[in-house]
């Protein structure tokens, strides 16, 4: 049913909740599994410490990225890490049509702040916008 699934990640505790769901499906269907850190929503202006911040960022991606791809490796799942730098809704579309994905799963509460409020959820517009089924993971009760 699924050949391959993205999973978006921020490291939070209801995204590790989705990736849970994700590695099951990968592995109930043989699908492979792509694991996505977008480093921030919108572009800011450039100033001259942008380039450290972002570079931090970055780091930190591939941190919360490879701790997700051993928990999948662990249970035999095939998995590639993707970070990017965007709009985190177009970087999973853009790596939906690059991967030809068929499924995404994602947590439905991320990490919180100002953004949230003024962005909206990033669930929320996936689900608007996404060309393929997403399965919308709500957080743990506890």
């Amino acid at each position: 049913m699924y050949d391959t699934i993205v999973h978006p990640t921020d490291g939070s505790p209801c995204a590790d909740r989705a990736l849970d769901h994700a590695i099951e499906l990968a592995t109930q269907y043989d699908a492979a599994l792509h694991l996505l850190y977008v480093v921030r929503e919108p572009a800011t202006p450039a100033a001259p410490s942008v380039g450290t911040v972002i570079e931090e960022l970055e780091q930190t991606g591939r941190e919360i990225l490879d701790s997700r791809r051993e928990r999948a490796e662990d249970a035999g799942v095939a998995v590639t890490t993707h970070v990017a730098d965007g709009r985190i809704e177009a970087e999973i579309d853009s790596l939906l049509t690059e991967t030809g994905a068929d499924l995404v799963v994602m947590g439905t509460h991320g990490r919180s702040g100002l953004n949230r409020y003024l962005l909206g959820s990033v669930a929320e517009r996936v689900l608007r916008t996404s060309t393929v089924p997403v399965l919308a993971v709500t957080p743990d009760e506890d």
